[in-house]
């Protein structure tokens, strides 16, 4: 063996390597990075969810006070007061916690993320700043799984309605 020999055994042995590992990767059922996407997702809305109730349909005050004196929707350029700030609180808490279900256990996927990405879409115009951190990944995941669905582990494959 010449040591011209070398680099090409060198990138030929690395060349075999990656095309095994990229084999490998290839081999992960496409089921199993949906249902994370489906359960990162569902776990920040959850939780937001739980804290504008006191109770069953009883909204909280801290989720009043949010909607009716600090949020504002903030377009071109403007602050806004929501409109309807109680009906609005009530719609984003039972969103928060029945389209967050819906997804981790896979039952009209696409619907449940297609409304978490018009929420992220509402909550950026209400908090512009958490761009980079919150929504472009709520928005990114949300996007995923309205394109490809939740998958087979959930209830949409079961009803035949999942196409992945």
């Amino acid at each position: 063996m010449t040591s011209e020999t070398k680099p090409f055994e060198i990138v030929s042995g690395v060349s075999g390597w990656a095309a095994r590992a990229e084999r490998l990767l290839a081999a992960i059922p496409a089921s199993l990075p949906l249902l994370a996407l489906r359960v990162a997702l569902a776990v920040p809305f959850f939780k937001s969810g739980l804290t504008k109730w006191d109770g069953f349909l009883q909204l909280s005050d801290g989720a009043k006070f949010l909607f009716m004196e600090e949020f504002r929707l903030h377009v071109f350029g403007h602050a806004f007061a929501y409109p309807f700030p109680i009906a609005m609180a009530t719609a984003a808490g039972i969103a928060e916690i029945v389209l967050p279900v819906l997804l981790v256990i896979g039952l009209f996927t696409r619907f449940a993320a297609f409304g978490l990405l018009v929420m992220t879409a509402v909550i950026q115009s209400t908090i512009p700043d958490g761009w980079a951190n919150f929504h472009l990944p709520w928005a990114a995941m949300a996007l995923a799984l309205v394109v490809f669905g939740g998958g087979r582990l959930g209830v949409d494959a079961i009803l035949g309605t999942s196409r992945t």
